[in-house]
Parts: C-alpha cells; sequence; structure tokens
C-alpha cells in the first residue's frame, strides 16, 4: 500500500546533509562544551557577522528574546509605536517589558509601517519605534531615522525576516540603534531555535552579552538583572553548517517565488507583494493579496488549498491589535489602522521553501488559477 504524501506546508526548515552535521556533534561530545559562549557559538558569531555584512553580533537562544533583551539594552520605557501587522513576538516583548505598544497604520504597498502615521502617534510618553521588514522588505529606514532623530527616539527594527537583505549594497541590518533576527524553523537562516541581536558597537554589545547571561560579567560580579537567553552549541554548529548551503538555499528561494510572479501577477484581482527595485532579497515568503472583486475569497482559496493537504497561511491575519491584550488600547481601534485592517482580510501567504517540488508547487498554482475562473 502506497503510504500519504506527506502534506505542503506554507515553509519547511531546511536542512542540510545529515552526514555533514555529525562532525560537529562528535566534537561537542568531544569537548564536553554545550552552551556558555564555547566555540562554535563564538565562530558563528565572527561568521555570521562577516556574512550579513555587519559590524557586530549577539547571539540568543531565540528571536524572542533577542526582542525583549533588546529593549532592555536600551532601557526603553513607557510608549514605543508599532505595527499592528506583524507575528506576535513583537508587540509581545514590549508588554514582558512593562511597555505600552502603539499601533500605527502600515503602508498598503509594502505591508510595513506608514511613515506618515507615525509622527502623529509621538507623545511626550514616546521613547522609541519598533518597525518590522515585513516579509523582509525593508522599511523606509531613512524617513524613520529622520522622525527619530527629530524627537530623540530609539530605533529597534524587528528584522526577522530579513535575512540577507541589502539595500543600495548595504545589508538593511545597519540601520537603527538594534535589529533582531529570528533563526526559528521557519526562516530563510535556521538553528533549529534561534536569534540575533545586531549592534552597531562593542560597548552596546558587551551590555547584551551580561543581559543574556543573568548579568554576569565574571565568575563574581553580577552588573545587571539579565535573562538566560544564551545560544548553545548545538543551535551554533547548526548555524555553522547552514551558512555553508545558504546562498544555494537562497537562490533555489528566488526560482520558485520567480515561478509563482509570472503566472500569477496576470490574475488582475490578485496582487503580489512591491518589490523596490534598489533590494537583494531573500525570498522570506511569497505572500499573495486576494482583491474583494476576485470570483471566490481568500478564505476560500486557504480551504481550497487544504482541502488538497496543501496548508497556506494567512500571514497576518488577524491583526495584534485584535488580540485580546491590546485591542482595548485607543491605537487598536479599527478605524485607525485601515490599510492593516484590509490587508489582513487578503493576504494569503503560499507554500516556499527550496525543497518544495515543482509538481507541487504546479498543483498550488493551478488551484488559485482555477479559483479566478
Amino acid at each position: 500500500m502506497t503510504p500519504p504524501s506527506p502534506p505542503i506546508t506554507v515553509t519547511q526548515p531546511y536542512l542540510p546533509p545529515l552526514e555533514e552535521f555529525i562532525p560537529y556533534l562528535e566534537q561537542i561530545w568531544e569537548s564536553k562544551r554545550l552552551t556558555n559562549g564555547g566555540p562554535f557559538h563564538q565562530q558563528l558569531e565572527t561568521e555570521l557577522a562577516r556574512y550579513l555584512g555587519v559590524d557586530h553580533l549577539s547571539l540568543f537562544a531565540n528571536g524572542t528574546l533577542a526582542l525583549v533583551t533588546a529593549l532592555q539594552a536600551l532601557r526603553i520605557t513607557g510608549e514605543v509605536i508599532t505595527t499592528p501587522y506583524t507575528f506576535a513576538a513583537t508587540a509581545h516583548s514590549l508588554l514582558w517589558n512593562n511597555i505600552k505598544p502603539v499601533f500605527v497604520d502600515i503602508d498598503p504597498h509594502t505591508c510595513n509601517l506608514d511613515p506618515d502615521r507615525i509622527e502623529e502617534a509621538i507623545t511626550p510618553a514616546t521613547t522609541a519605534i519598533l518597525p518590522v521588514h515585513c516579509y523582509g522588505i525593508p522599511c523606509d529606514v531613512e524617513r524613520i531615522e529622520r522622525i527619530a532623530d527629530t524627537y530623540g527616539l530609539k530605533v529597534i527594527y524587528d528584522a526577522a525576516h530579513a535575512f540577507g537583505v541589502r539595500q543600495d549594497g548595504e545589508s538593511i541590518l545597519r540601520h537603527g540603534d538594534l535589529s533582531i533576527l529570528s533563526f526559528h524553523a521557519t526562516k530563510v537562516f535556521n538553528t533549529f531555535e534561534g536569534g540575533a541581536i545586531i549592534c552597531p558597537d562593542a560597548k552596546i554589545k558587551q551590555r547584551i552579552d551580561y543581559l543574556k547571561n543573568f548579568g554576569f560579567a565574571d565568575e563574581v560580579t553580577v552588573v545587571a538583572p539579565g535573562i538566560n537567553g544564551k545560544m548553545n552549541e548545538v543551535q551554533a554548529a547548526m548555524g555553522l553548517l547552514q551558512l555553508r548551503h545558504i546562498d544555494e538555499a537562497m537562490n533555489t528561494r528566488a526560482v520558485i517565488y520567480q515561478r509563482y510572479r509570472e503566472v500569477l501577477q496576470d490574475i488582475p484581482t490578485l496582487k503580489l507583494i512591491t518589490l523596490p527595485d534598489d533590494i537583494v532579497w531573500n525570498h522570506a515568503y511569497c505572500p499573495i493579496f486576494v482583491d474583494r472583486a476576485h470570483p471566490v475569497s481568500r478564505n476560500r482559496i486557504y480551504d481550497q488549498l487544504k482541502e488538497h493537504d496543501i496548508h497556506a497561511r494567512r500571514y497576518f491575519y488577524p491583526l495584534l491589535s485584535a488580540f485580546p491584550m491590546y485591542r482595548g488600547l485607543p491605537s487598536a481601534n479599527p478605524t485607525r489602522l485601515p490599510n492593516a485592517h484590509r490587508l489582513a482580510q487578503q493576504v494569503l501567504c503560499l507554500p516556499l521553501y527550496p525543497t518544495l517540488e515543482k509538481t507541487e508547487q504546479m498543483t498550488i498554482i493551478d488551484i488559485i488559477r482555477r479559483s479566478a475562473q
């Protein structure tokens, strides 16, 4: 009896050949260094910084801990302006630091924070801006920087989607006071779980390194109320192996994305994300937006795909501002977030990962094209 085909999920982790990972594990077993800044951890910080084109990088057990710690490192308090169109960790990291999120609307073309809405949301309690490079598309970093400079605000970029993204030849991670990466299994680059804070100088990296290790400066000196956010050696080893394959994996993602784009862009009631001309993108996601004039709804396409064991995702629906812990905030009022609400009702992220077979992708495309008839 033929076993059933595995489901097609919106993403799958890229896993290099297992035989290439075993030597790393053997070294860990031999050294008995499992965590606390072991040799693979140190090597990955150096090699990742070089690959990404940044000056300093601090590895974390996951991206959420990196976000929480970044806010601590910059001593952010009061109110922080952010987007409702993102994953829960963005705003949850604010609540964990006893900070009030202030949601503003997004640009309908990039799905990123709309700079025109940021300035009008600033109050005397505002201390920072927390934008997200949604789908790896860069925010309007120059305008955000001008606003932050004018009002004396810090900028922390949630760059969970933006691994390897460059704009005008420079890493997008170099903008803001800090940028946060996620290396979760679903991301372009993964260390099973994991994350990092991109730092502009050695001084702030030192503070971050203290904070992620309980605040210990040495064996007996504790300089801050830190947390345990350290990446372990098995994660770091996975990251080093991933770096050997990441360019090939991203090139494959680009081919798959381009096939979606070529076939679907002629359907007038479907919209694809706007890609700026000046970026090197990582093809992290393939979002499509189903217009109300489309013959069937976004949710119906979602269900049709699921009937074929194809699991697309509605990233990001519902909005964070609709979650119980946020919906009472004045800034969560839907009338203040018209673009975010409209796009959340329309978006559907299609499966995209390096091992997605062309035949599987054509099945997905065929279901979507038939929905337009």
